[in-house]
């Protein structure tokens, strides 16, 4: 296996690790969510991520250019009100709607990588695109209607394509840490400033204290500097496609929790997105790429 074959393999299960921390968030989000506001659990979750953040990699945020910082800032904004809008929409909808549409990034994403940095999509993203979509819908659907939460999640779901697109543009290698600090701490400006005037409600107990630290540090800090790191070293659309295993963990911690039955949607819609997996990362056409690999467009910019 060349050297470059094997940081890709290595980058594509590093997402996979960071999606399957997010998947096993579900319980322990709705847990806390029931017992204190939304954004005020959003905002001191990403508080405490920016913390330990910039204490950690302080000189390489330093080292930063400040043209890295600007687009930091600006990735952090974006995954910020996605998060809000997400949240939001999920208080108006049910959970299993919001994950599916959550997940529809995974068909914002390439479409915004031809529009904004006019990549060409191989016919292989394509067909991912449709199996992952299928898979996530027999996965989370059983009858909806588009209301007004479906349209804050949708738009949630584009912030998170958006940022996906961006972090592919413009994530560098040897800048990760740096990277994801800066980001960190503008999303959590982002969700302190959605609590205003009044600021922030602490944790009510000690349970929800460590689901917040939990969710702060390894699905908060630990999660978005290995995103940064992954999309370093893979393409846009790729690690969207990915990324669409977050709905099959969730499922297979809530079915090892006991708070699911496992079913033949489950099984299919989690074959489906595994499939759609497979065809980009194991599977590339001969003769033809996949899309721009990332460090083939950072210095374009």
């Amino acid at each position: 296996m060349s050297t470059s074959r094997r940081i890709t393999v290595l980058a594509t299960l590093g997402l996979l690790a960071m999606t399957a921390v997010w998947g096993s968030t579900f319980v322990l989000i709705k847990d806390v969510v029931a017992r204190m506001p939304v954004a005020d659990f959003l905002a001191v979750r990403f508080a405490i991520a920016a913390l330990a953040m910039l204490a950690l990699f302080a000189r390489p945020v330093w080292r930063l250019g400040r043209r890295q910082v600007v687009r930091g800032l600006l990735l952090g904004v974006v995954y910020g009100a996605g998060q809000l809008l997400q949240t939001w929409g999920l208080s108006l909808i049910a959970p299993s709607v919001s994950g599916f549409t959550t997940g529809m990034y995974v068909v914002f994403t390439p479409i915004l990588a031809m529009l904004l940095l006019r990549q060409r999509m191989a016919g292989v993203v394509w067909v991912a695109v449709l199996l992952s979509t299928a898979g996530l819908a027999l996965l989370s659907l059983d009858g909806v209607s588009v209301d007004l939460g479906v349209w804050l999640t949708l738009a949630s779901a584009a912030l998170y394509a958006l940022h996906i697109v961006g972090l592919g543009q413009w994530s560098r290698q040897g800048e990760a840490f740096g990277m994801s600090a800066v980001q960190m701490v503008a999303i959590a400006v982002v969700c302190l400033l959605a609590t205003a005037p009044q600021g922030p409600v602490l944790p009510p107990d000690r349970s929800a204290w460590f689901a917040v630290l939990y969710m702060a540090l390894i699905a908060g800090a630990g999660a978005m500097l290995m995103q940064t790191w992954a999309q370093s070293h893979l393409p846009a659309a790729r690690a969207a496609i990915v990324m669409t295993t977050e709905p099959v963990f969730a499922a297979a911690f809530a079915v090892a929790l006991g708070s699911d039955v496992l079913s033949w949607r489950m099984l299919v819609g989690g074959g489906l997105i595994l499939a759609a997996m497979y065809l980009v990362e194991l599977l590339p056409p001969k003769g033809e790429a996949v899309t721009l690999p990332a460090e083939a467009v950072h210095h374009e910019v």
